[in-house]
C-alpha cells in the first residue's frame, strides 16, 4: 500500500450568496446526504449549517449561510448577522451566484462586504446547466469587473458538473491542519436541529404566500421505544396567526397529515430506523420580532 506523503490540510469555507442560488443543494451533494433543507422560497436557510467533507488528504468544513436579503424583522436581522459573521472566521469564501439570473443589487451588496475581506474569495457560478456555455464568459466578465476574485469556477451543484475541480482548487488554498471532526461525521448539528429543519421544509413545500416565513419548528421530545425499536418524535409547528394555523392543519387535518408523512420519510432515512412523528400546530403572535422567542428557537442574537 502506497503511503500518502501529502500533508493533511483542513479549513473552513463559507458559502455566501443571494437566496435560491443553490447553496444548500451544494452542501448536500458534498456530504452525500441531506443536512440542509431545500426550497424555491427565499429565506429557507435561517441559521448556519455546517457540512463536513473528509478525504485522505483534507477535511473541509463548508458553512451554508442564510441568503442575503433586506431584513424586515428581528429574525431577518439575525440571519444577516449570521452570514456576515462567517466572513472573518473562514479560510476561503465561496460567493455563489446563479448563472441564469442577471447580476442584481443583492449581489453588489454582498460584493461590497467582500471588498473589505482579506480572505480569498471564489466566484462560484452555479446552475451552468441552465445556460449555454457561450454565455459563461459574459457572466464571468460582468462579476470580475466588480471584484478581483482569487478563482472563478462554474459548476452545477444539482448535476455535479465541475464539482471535482472546485474541490481540488479549494484544497489548494487550505493550510496544513488537524482533522477537527471524525471521518464519518457530516455535520456538527445535533439530530434534533436537522429533524426540525426537515419538518419545516415540508411545510414550506406545502404552503404559499406569507406562511413559509411565519413558521418555526420546535422538537418537544424524542424518545426510542425499546419494544418497537421506533423513535417517537413530538414536534410543534409555530405560526404567528390563527388563520395560519388553520391553513397548516388543512381541511380535516389533511395538510398536516401530508406534511407529517413526507417529513417522516426523510427522518427515517436520517436515523436509519422507523419513526412515529406526532405534529401539533401552535400560535405565537409576532414571534419573529420577540427576542425571547427567537432565542427559544435557536436564533440567539447574543452569539453574533
Amino acid at each position: 500500500m502506497q503511503k500518502n506523503d501529502k500533508p493533511f490540510k483542513s479549513g473552513f469555507i463559507s458559502i455566501i450568496g443571494r437566496p435560491n442560488v443553490g447553496k444548500s443543494t451544494f452542501i448536500n451533494r458534498m456530504v452525500g446526504q441531506k443536512i440542509a433543507i431545500m426550497s424555491d422560497k427565499p429565506q429557507t436557510t435561517r441559521n448556519k449549517v455546517q457540512g463536513i467533507v473528509t478525504s485522505k488528504t483534507s477535511q473541509m468544513i463548508f458553512i451554508d449561510t442564510p441568503g442575503v436579503h433586506k431584513p424586515k424583522h428581528r429574525l431577518g436581522d439575525f440571519m444577516l448577522k449570521v452570514t456576515r459573521s462567517t466572513l472573518s472566521e473562514v479560510d476561503v469564501i465561496m460567493f455563489m451566484v446563479n448563472a441564469d439570473e442577471k447580476i442584481g443589487t443583492g449581489d453588489r451588496f454582498i460584493m461590497e462586504w467582500l471588498q473589505k475581506s482579506e480572505t480569498p474569495v471564489f466566484l462560484v457560478i452555479n446552475k451552468i446547466d441552465l445556460v449555454h456555455p457561450d454565455q459563461l464568459l459574459e457572466i464571468i466578465t460582468t462579476y470580475s469587473k466588480e471584484l478581483d476574485f482569487a478563482e472563478v469556477v462554474p459548476i452545477s451543484a444539482l448535476n455535479g458538473n465541475n464539482i471535482e475541480r472546485l474541490v481540488e482548487t479549494l484544497e489548494s488554498y487550505l493550510q496544513e491542519g488537524p482533522q477537527y471532526y471524525a471521518a464519518d461525521q457530516v455535520t456538527d448539528h445535533p439530530e434534533r436541529f436537522i429533524i426540525s429543519e426537515m419538518i419545516r421544509e415540508k411545510v414550506l413545500h406545502a404552503t404559499r404566500e406569507e406562511i413559509p416565513h411565519s413558521i418555526a419548528v420546535a422538537i418537544e421530545s424524542m424518545e426510542q421505544d425499546p419494544s418497537t425499536e421506533k423513535t417517537h418524535i413530538r414536534a410543534t409547528i409555530i405560526v404567528e396567526r390563527d388563520s395560519q394555523k388553520g391553513i397548516v392543519i388543512g381541511k380535516s387535518g389533511k395538510l398536516l397529515k401530508e406534511i407529517g408523512t413526507k417529513a417522516r420519510k426523510d427522518i427515517e432515512m436520517l436515523l436509519g430506523q422507523k419513526v412515529y412523528l406526532e405534529l401539533w400546530v401552535k400560535v405565537q403572535k409576532d414571534w419573529r420580532n420577540r427576542p425571547s422567542r427567537l432565542k427559544e428557537f435557536g436564533f440567539n442574537e447574543e452569539d453574533y
